[in-house]
């Protein structure tokens, strides 16, 4: 165990190690240029324009500049090592406002936050220093006002100095806190391929946008702070350091002091200053951690086995790994005819199809997981529309750690006599096991929706779903029985498979629930309606439709791409599988992709589900994983479409439940 893992955090470091460093290096020689830009900026003076040239160029050359790159490039380093150390491909998305302010008070965003605020202070500093004039030093001298012949000259505290420090850790600390709630540690792989280059110059424009306004607002923010707030530091800081305060100066905590146009100015070009550097490290580390990375589908050695292709996706490598090996399926499933015909090669010896077996059943292990999920949620949104049962009518038995709620014996037997045992796909009945948890999805509150925990892998053991596909017809007869998430993890983890029993032995052995069981339930009941009621509480823990959603489809990507790499590869099958390696794991992929398209389907008619995708708006920040469950629907009908283009009517010898041949019959005729 502790090998494969060392082994794993050996090929992360392989394949991200030198990209995080490419990343830091380009920012670190882009960061002169933005000096000098900031530099000729600072010194604006457009009624003198020759000696305000000549003053820039002469600063660049001064020792505070280039003392001031030089600490500009530890802090690109700091701020990059953060980059690198909180990126996530799947995005953490908090479905109430409680979970939001969970994430933000979370030790490790704290540090983060911390730290960008000490960051921005430093650049806020160094920015101060190439200004000069005013801005320059915290200290300077000056003279008491009582008597102005014969004083002697003091240290006064420059509050336009200390202006610059705290606006600067006031944007460092906005910059965290937006880099949080925008999910800005978010990973977007793009759709077309291009060049890195091409990729910033396109986005550079926008990043420049995107800084002057924002700079904007946390300017305005600091403002409105600094206007209630701003006497605290001033005072502290004069008594720390036993300097006076000059009382000549209009103070800048009164409106007076802010409307001063040179201060606002040369306050936002700072702030633009600190922006425009951090988004540049941002942007490169995303270009190049989302760069296509080759994986062997055969080692050519021996100790290559652990970096091929089919052994990575079989594995549990860092997520990131995992993203971009399907990443490279998907790309020679399109534009590799070599690569393929290493996929359906046989071992020598003994002839057998490990690298398509290997591939194809983790592609179908991950629609599987998803279909199942997307049951889940199904079954929890129609729990949550329905009044709870009374407790006289539950039969439970408390002894079966994750005891089965069952009804009559009657509805069992007609319930197991409505779901044909001949349309369950092998695949689904093989995919019952353990979820995957992600980013984003909170359990365990008394407020958490059911909708929530679909997510987290809790299903319902009496919905008709468990254990089998049904058919759309079931979905409409049949009376059900629901149960909340919390009611299932009383007695044991939700992570573990519970048993179904059959309706005999229910039965037989279930028996009335215990008074305290019935007690501790209506007790619990009693407080969630007591505190539904109060609106503030009800503020914070109310769960937000489309977050719910969007954080069942936030791992859609590779989804995605195992269904385009999958069907690709068998679209391909028709002329170049020469040994028929594909033709025996047909069926059982034409049966994963027509259920999850009918669960797909029906999750799309749920209430509150929206149909078509949002509009989204040409931002510097991605927002492409709240139109993941759209771009999984349309890839999902273009895979099938795939394969019936291709075979067209040979598949109808292929073995499928006489409702997916139906479906498929569709898709030949081109009906869907």
């Amino acid at each position: 165990m502790e090998a494969g893992a060392g082994r794993q955090q050996a090929l992360l470091r392989q394949v991200l190690g030198w990209r995080v460093a490419a990343a830091v290096a380009w920012s670190v020689l882009l960061l002169p240029v933005c000096t000098a830009a900031f530099v000729v900026l600072s010194g604006l003076d457009p009624f003198h324009p020759v000696r305000w040239i000549s003053n820039s160029l002469n600063d660049l050359y001064t020792s505070y500049v280039i003392f001031c790159i030089l600490l500009m490039s530890v802090v690109i380093l700091v701020i990059s090592i953060f980059n690198a150390e909180f990126y996530a491909v799947v995005p953490s998305i908090p479905c109430s406002r409680l979970a939001l302010i969970g994430k933000i008070i979370h030790p490790q965003q704290v540090i983060h936050s911390v730290v960008h605020a000490v960051m921005g202070m430093l650049v806020a500093w160094c920015a101060a220093v190439m200004t000069k004039g005013k801005f320059q030093f915290l200290a300077v001298p000056c003279t008491p006002s009582e008597s102005l012949d014969d004083a002697v000259p003091q240290m006064c505290l420059n509050e336009y100095h200390l202006f610059f420090l705290l606006s600067g850790a006031f944007m460092g600390y906005s910059y965290s806190l937006l880099y949080l709630i925008n999910n800005m540690n978010y990973l977007p792989f793009p759709i077309i391929q291009q060049y890195k280059y091409l990729r910033f110059r396109r986005s550079l424009p926008l990043l420049v946008k995107h800084s002057c306004v924002e700079s904007l607002y946390f300017v305005r923010n600091f403002c409105v702070a600094y206007y209630f707030f701003g006497y605290i530091p001033k005072v502290w800081i004069s008594t720390t350091m036993d300097l006076h305060i000059d009382s000549k100066l209009h103070p800048l905590d009164t409106l007076t002091g802010l409307l001063d146009l040179c201060l606002v100015y040369h306050a936002w070009l700072c702030g633009v200053f600190l922006l425009i550097t951090w988004y540049i490290a941002w942007l490169l580390f995303k270009i190049y951690a989302t760069e296509t990375h080759h994986f062997p589908v055969q080692p050519t050695f021996a100790e290559e086995t652990d970096q091929c292709l089919p052994k990575i996706l079989n594995s549990n490598p860092p997520l990131i790994i995992k993203f971009l090996a399907l990443q490279d399926l998907m790309l020679l499933s399109q534009y590799s005819p070599v690569r393929r015909q290493e996929v359906f090669s046989l071992s020598q010896p003994g002839g057998h199809p490990h690298n398509w077996t290997a591939i194809s059943r983790e592609c179908l292990s991950l629609l599987s997981d998803l279909t199942q999920r997307l049951i889940a949620q199904q079954d929890a949104a129609a729990a949550n529309g329905r009044a709870k049962q009374p407790a006289g009518e539950l039969k439970v038995s408390p002894q079966t750690p994750g005891a089965v709620v069952t009804e009559d014996m009657s509805s069992q037997s007609q319930r197991s006599n409505i779901v044909p045992r001949g349309s369950m796909s092998s695949l689904v009945k093989s995919s019952l096991m353990p979820l995957k948890t992600s980013p984003g999805s909170d359990v365990g509150s008394p407020f958490s929706s059911p909708a929530l925990n679909c997510k987290t892998g809790i299903l319902d053991v009496n919905s008709p779903w468990h254990g089998s596909v049904p058919s759309p017809r079931v979905m409409r007869r049949g009376p059900k029985l629901w149960t909340a998430g919390s009611d299932l993890q009383m007695n044991g983890s939700h992570h573990e498979s519970f048993p179904v029993l059959s309706a005999a032995r229910v039965g037989s052995e279930a028996v009335q629930p215990s008074f305290i069981y019935t007690w501790l339930q209506n007790k619990q009941e009693q407080i969630k309606n007591f505190l539904s009621k109060r609106v503030l509480i009800m503020y914070f823990f109310s769960k937000h439709p489309e977050a719910s959603i969007q954080a069942v489809f936030s791992d859609a990507q590779m989804h995605i791409w195992a269904l385009e790499g999958l069907s690709h590869l068998v679209a391909a099958s028709f002329t170049e599988d020469q040994f028929g390696v594909v033709q025996t794991t047909l069926p059982a992929i034409l049966n994963t992709l027509l259920t999850l398209q009918e669960v797909v389907d029906r999750h799309f008619k749920l209430p509150h589900v929206s149909s078509k995708p949002p509009r989204i708006s040409g931002s510097l920040v991605d927002t492409s994983y709240k139109t993941l469950r759209f771009a999984l629907r349309a890839s999902l009908k273009t895979a099938l479409y795939r394969i019936t283009t291709v075979f067209g009517e040979h598949l109808n010898a292929v073995q499928v439940s006489p409702e997916h041949k139906k479906r498929l019959q569709q898709f030949l005729e081109y009906k869907e």
